[in-house]
């Protein structure tokens, strides 16, 4: 899926040449996942998998949207007319970003946009944020808008959250416009500070697979929104802003007051624990050993497991036959509820966990995964 090609695609939908192409990825979460929306540490790298994006400016108020992975006509919108939560459709996160522009007092008059993404949906590797991403971007752009990455990422939270209304954190959407070739972000969700950590697992004869387990899931549903209010619960039973406040140190006390709360109990001590997880995950990371943090993984997918409460079947059978087919490590990634896992493997091995796993699928009666190698890429850039 090259630019040129989206271009000629716009030419042919709208009667003439696109002002511009640009391309934003989908991510991968290494570790640190529901700590975003706790004001937690996150740790995502980008994909090679990316939403494309022809665009050109409007001046008459008018969104047209066009999608090669939907298969409808083009889609037509008035600025004017935009509102949260009046969208159900695909649409509804570019048209979004647009409504987001302005209420922050960008003056968009306009776009029409074709799109063509190979990031898959429903997997959990932010195939929404890489729709948003894109959009902004190249609105920013076309408009001199000349947005921070982290500000242009703020503002596709923002149209996620308040006008497609899932109850996301920042990590997708950072991840999406700020990751960098070869490396993994280490990103503070409180104050938005990056730093790039070296992740060439190819260099040390490691890789990484992500097996799709073509469960879908939907942020927007019920269970998500749950575990997010039943974090704030926690915070403020325990007299903080948020979680992040909990050192790991104090963690057992902390559980202590929540008294027979159970459910809120199990939650802290995810976030808690899962951001200890990042803090080394990026230390080992730093001293040059990415085999040490197979096992960090695996702990974190127990959690995720056992007091998140978010995964499912498929992914479980997906770390489980992993670790015994000798992966150095394995967890879910993503919201969970279905989607992607990840494997740490020798290089040598994917071959052989990938077999495994489509065998284990097959056992089990569950649709067969889609598995493929993650190779940490670039974020968000103008392509034409």
């Amino acid at each position: 899926m090259g630019a040129q090609r989206v271009a000629e695609r716009f030419a042919e939908l709208y009667g003439t040449e696109p002002e511009g192409v640009w391309a934003a990825p989908g991510r991968v979460n290494l570790i640190g996942e529901h700590t975003d929306y706790n004001d937690g540490f996150v740790m995502p790298f980008a994909l090679p998998h990316q939403t494309v994006a022809a665009v050109s400016r409007r001046t008459d108020g008018v969104l047209r949207l066009h999608s090669a992975d939907v298969g409808d006509g083009i889609a037509e919108l008035r600025l004017d007319d935009l509102a949260p939560q009046t969208d159900r459709e695909w649409t509804a996160y570019p048209a979004g970003v647009v409504w987001a522009l302005r209420e922050a007092g960008h003056e968009i008059t306009g776009a029409d946009v074709h799109l063509s993404s190979t990031v898959p949906t429903g997997a959990g590797l932010s195939s929404s944020a890489a729709l948003e991403v894109v959009i902004a971007l190249a609105l920013s752009d076309l408009y001199g808008l000349d947005l921070a990455r982290w500000k242009l990422a703020r503002l596709c939270q923002r149209a996620e959250n308040v006008y497609v209304g899932a109850p996301t954190g920042i990590m997708d959407q950072t991840a999406s416009a700020c990751c960098e070739q070869g490396h993994a972000l280490f990103l503070d969700t409180r104050d938005l500070s990056q730093q790039q950590i070296p992740f060439d697992l190819a260099a040390r004869g490691l890789g990484l697979l992500v097996v799709d387990t073509q469960v879908k899931h939907a942020h927007s549903g019920g269970e998500y929104g749950k575990r997010r209010a039943g974090c704030e619960k926690g915070a403020a039973l325990l007299g903080v802003d948020a979680l992040r406040d909990i050192p790991y140190d104090g963690l057992d006390e902390a559980l202590a007051r929540l008294g027979d709360e159970e459910e809120v109990v199990r939650l802290v001590r995810h976030v808690v624990t899962e951001d200890a997880r990042v803090e080394r995950t990026v230390a080992l990371l730093r001293a040059g050993d990415p085999r040490a943090i197979g096992p960090v993984l695996t702990e974190g997918h127990a959690s995720l497991r056992d007091d998140f409460r978010v995964s499912c079947p498929e992914l479980d059978l997906v770390v489980d036959t992993a670790l015994a087919a000798g992966a150095l490590g394995a967890r879910m990634t993503g919201g969970g509820f279905g989607g992607s896992a990840i494997v740490l493997t020798e290089a040598t091995e994917a071959g052989t966990l990938t077999k495994a796993i489509e065998e284990a699928f097959a056992a089990a009666d569950f649709t067969a995964p889609r598995v493929f190698e993650a190779v940490p890429s670039a974020g968000a850039r103008r392509l034409s």
